[in-house]
């Protein structure tokens, strides 16, 4: 019985598509932190200086006072390190922006290949003609059609 589990296990490991499943994962994880450097680092920066020097990591709602210090908080991280309740408002932008860079960014990749599939399927020479007395589909190299025997060597 452990045997016959353990032959399943290997046959599912080992199909084609499980293996193109963990490749994928692990490629989006190392995507996902190229986007979310680009929206911290490149994007929120200038958005924050268009907004009058907002950092948009910064923006939050203290729920309920830390037992370390009293607020006001200047910083998230003053407010988290006093022990503070807080609602990460920008943290929750900066997800927000990631999520849609990463869609559209998935969106341009398949639209892509969507159209190089489109060239291939146009591309392929028609393998059938249409019999010019009774309108059916016949192969290419047929010489009598095969539905009203009309001949098509002429």
């Amino acid at each position: 019985m452990i045997k016959n589990i353990a032959s399943e296990f290997k046959q599912f490991v080992m199909r084609g598509n499980v293996i193109d499943m963990a490749v994928g994962i692990i490629i989006g994880g190392a995507f996902t932190k190229i986007v979310n450097s680009m929206v911290a680092d490149i994007l929120m920066p200038p958005l924050g200086l268009l907004m009058g020097q907002v950092d948009f990591s910064n923006w939050f709602v203290v729920i309920k006072e830390g037992a370390e210090a009293a607020g006001p908080y200047t910083t998230l991280a003053a407010a988290q390190a006093a022990g503070a309740t807080t609602l990460n408002i920008g943290n929750l932008l900066n997800a927000v922006i990631s999520f849609l860079i990463v869609a559209f960014c998935i969106f341009i990749l398949i639209k892509g290949i969507n159209k190089l599939n489109r060239k291939k399927e146009e591309a392929a020479a028609p393998t059938t003609k249409e019999c010019p007395h009774c309108f059916s589909a016949i192969d290419l190299r047929a010489t009598k059609c095969p539905h009203c025997t009309a001949d098509l060597s002429k």
